[in-house]
C-alpha cells in the first residue's frame, strides 16, 4: 500500500470518526451517563471485588521500602484491566452495531434502531425500579452460570495482574453479564454503525471508571460512603436518561 492511499485511509476514517460525533453526540453522552450511574450504584459492587484483588495483588509486589504514593495511585486505577474491559465492550458494541446495520435497509434501520433505543431504555428503567422486574424468564439463572464460567477461566490472571495479564483479566471479565451492559449494548447497537457502537461502549466504559478508580483506592469504605445518596439520586437519573433514550428513538421514526 503506497503512502497516498494509507492517508486517504486516514482522512476517511476521520472523517467518518468526526460524523459520528456530530450526529451521535447524543447517544454518546448519554451512555457515558449511564457508565457514570452504573458505576456508582452497580459496578462498584459488581466488580469492586475484582478491582480489589487486582490492587493488593499488585501492591503485595512492591517492597514496603520501595512503596510510594505514586504505587498506590498507579494500583488503584488498574488501567490494563479497564484498558481490556472497554476493549470487550467496544468490540462487542461494534459486532451489534454492524449487525443491526446489516439487517435493515436504509427505511427498515430507522425502525430496528428506534425498537433498539427503547430496549435500552426500558432496560435502564427496569434497573432504576427492581419491582418492575423486567428481565428475562430464566436469565438470572443463565447471567450466574455464564458469570461463573468466565470467572473461573479468569482465574489464573488474578496472581499477577499486570501488564499484558491484566489487560486479559480485563478482556474476559468484561464477557460478565448484567442488565446495565445489555442496555448499553442495545443503545450503542441502535446506530447500525460498528464505528458509533464502538464509540458509545467506550464512552460507557470511560463512566464506569471513577467508581472503580475510587472502591480501588479506598476500598469499600468508599461505595458506603456514597452508598446512601446514590441510593436515592441515580434511579432518577437513570429514568431521566431513559427518557432520552426513548426521545431519540421517536425522532427516529417520526
Amino acid at each position: 500500500m503506497d503512502q497516498n492511499a494509507l492517508m486517504a485511509m486516514l482522512s476517511a476514517g476521520l472523517s467518518h470518526c468526526e460524523v459520528v460525533f456530530t450526529e451521535r453526540g447524543g447517544l454518546l453522552v448519554s451512555l457515558l451517563v449511564t457508565g457514570l450511574i452504573g458505576g456508582l450504584t452497580h459496578c462498584a459492587g459488581m466488580c469492586g471485588p475484582f478491582v480489589l484483588s487486582q490492587v493488593t495483588a499488585r501492591l503485595e509486589s512492591v517492597p514496603a521500602s520501595r512503596m510510594r504514593e505514586w504505587h498506590r495511585l498507579t494500583g488503584a486505577a488498574v488501567l490494563p484491566y479497564q484498558v481490556g474491559r472497554m476493549t470487550t465492550y467496544m468490540l462487542l458494541g461494534a459486532g451489534l452495531a454492524l449487525a443491526a446495520g446489516s439487517l435493515g435497509d436504509l427505511s427498515g434501520l430507522r425502525w430496528l434502531s428506534a425498537g433498539l433505543l427503547v430496549l435500552a431504555a426500558l432496560l435502564f428503567v427496569g434497573y432504576a425500579v427492581p419491582k418492575l422486574k423486567l428481565a428475562l424468564p430464566g436469565g438470572r439463572k443463565a447471567e450466574g452460570w455464564w458469570s461463573a464460567k468466565v470467572s473461573r477461566l479468569a482465574r489464573p490472571l488474578f496472581s499477577t495482574p499486570t501488564g499484558w495479564r491484566g489487560y486479559g483479566l480485563g478482556v474476559m471479565l468484561g464477557f460478565i453479564p448484567c442488565g446495565l451492559l445489555y442496555g448499553a449494548l442495545a443503545a450503542a447497537a441502535s446506530s447500525g454503525d460498528p464505528v458509533a457502537g464502538a464509540f458509545g461502549m467506550a464512552a460507557f466504559a470511560l463512566g464506569t471508571m471513577p467508581a472503580l478508580f475510587a472502591v480501588g483506592l479506598a476500598g469499600h469504605m468508599a461505595g458506603r460512603r456514597w452508598g446512601g445518596l446514590v441510593a436515592k439520586v441515580a434511579p432518577a437519573l437513570l429514568v431521566l436518561n431513559a427518557g432520552v433514550l426513548t426521545y431519540m428513538a421517536v425522532t427516529l421514526v417520526a
